[in-house]
């Protein structure tokens, strides 16, 4: 890839393997990098070791979506969903296990998929996007087994809350859940347990589930992308070049300067207790690499 595709290069979407020693990054040629952490994180670690061992096209589009199974890495582009065996990617072999495409009202539609998480109740894959609609797909057998509407605009992203098996989406008509109007738009959904975290074109804030009502605010400048529970604090990005620290009560604890100047994706390593690090990508062609969430180790790059 030349100079000019790396300047205009953007990293969508992250996933870990199970094993917690590599690192999948999908960015906007349609392209998955593979990075051994293993070898980022060794004591004599070169250059060399902080580029993918694997690059390679998984679909025509932007990989907006990366996904880890026990044993599989999905991914998403525009209108379909790529497996692939990580057993077999660390092996540099690329077939893709199958692709699916959701069951779109017209054949000519081919909407982007935007965020896709795994209902392990039924062993279910929910995908949201374009189309305004949830599709939810079995893993065992591929079929997609049912279509959740109820979206103006298109999905940004989607959750499951375990303990009920209830699925909370975000979308460019600001809805989420049961479809309180909670601004503009709404790119990002975490939970965990009673709480729930959104953000977008309002601002991030914390709510409590079983009441339905907000309890924190954050004042955190421009949208937030993705945000995320660790411990008892609370880590977004968006725009803007660092990563946001936030206390459960609304106050901002410190924002950890990165590479890129806006940011779209954040990963935190829990597979392995020995490469646990956080990972940041956004508008430009590095990964960054919190081996402490205090400053920026290093940085990956394509």
């Amino acid at each position: 890839m030349g100079p000019v595709e790396l300047l205009h290069m953007s990293v969508f979407s992250q996933s870990f393997s199970p094993c917690g020693r590599f690192l999948a990054a999908g960015n906007n040629y349609g392209e998955i990098a593979v990075f051994s952490l293993s070898a980022a994180l060794s004591p004599d670690v070169t250059d060399l070791n902080q580029k993918p061992i694997l690059t390679f096209t998984a679909h025509e589009g932007p990989v907006f979506a990366l996904l880890s199974t026990d044993c599989h890495l999905l991914s998403a582009g525009n209108g379909e969903i790529s497996a692939w065996s990580w057993s077999e990617l660390t092996k540099k072999n690329v077939k893709p296990l199958w692709t699916r495409r959701p069951n779109y009202k017209s054949s000519l539609e081919i909407p982007e998929i935007n965020s896709m998480t795994i209902n392990p109740r039924d062993n279910s894959l929910i995908i949201g996007g374009g189309d305004n609609n949830i599709h939810v797909m079995d893993l065992e057998n591929g079929a997609f087994k049912a279509v959740l509407q109820g979206h103006s605009d298109y999905i940004h992203c989607v959750t499951v809350r375990e303990r009920e098996a209830e699925i909370l989406s975000g979308g460019e008509d600001g809805a989420v859940c049961a479809r309180p109007q909670f601004g503009k738009w709404i790119s990002c959904v975490t939970t965990d347990s009673d709480w729930m975290l959104c953000g977008g074109g309002p601002s991030l804030s914390l709510w409590h589930l079983r009441s339905l009502s907000p309890t924190s605010i954050f004042n955190l400048s421009g949208c937030q992308r993705q945000a995320a529970f660790h411990q008892d604090m609370i880590l977004a990005v968006g725009e803007g070049a660092f990563v946001s620290h936030c206390l459960l009560g609304g106050e901002v604890k410190a924002q950890i300067p990165c590479t890129a100047q806006s940011l779209n994706t954040l990963q935190f390593n829990s597979n392995s207790t020995e490469h646990r690090v956080l990972t940041v990508g956004g508008s430009n062609n590095n990964i960054d690499v919190f081996t402490n969430l205090s400053y920026r180790a290093f940085s990956l790059s394509f």
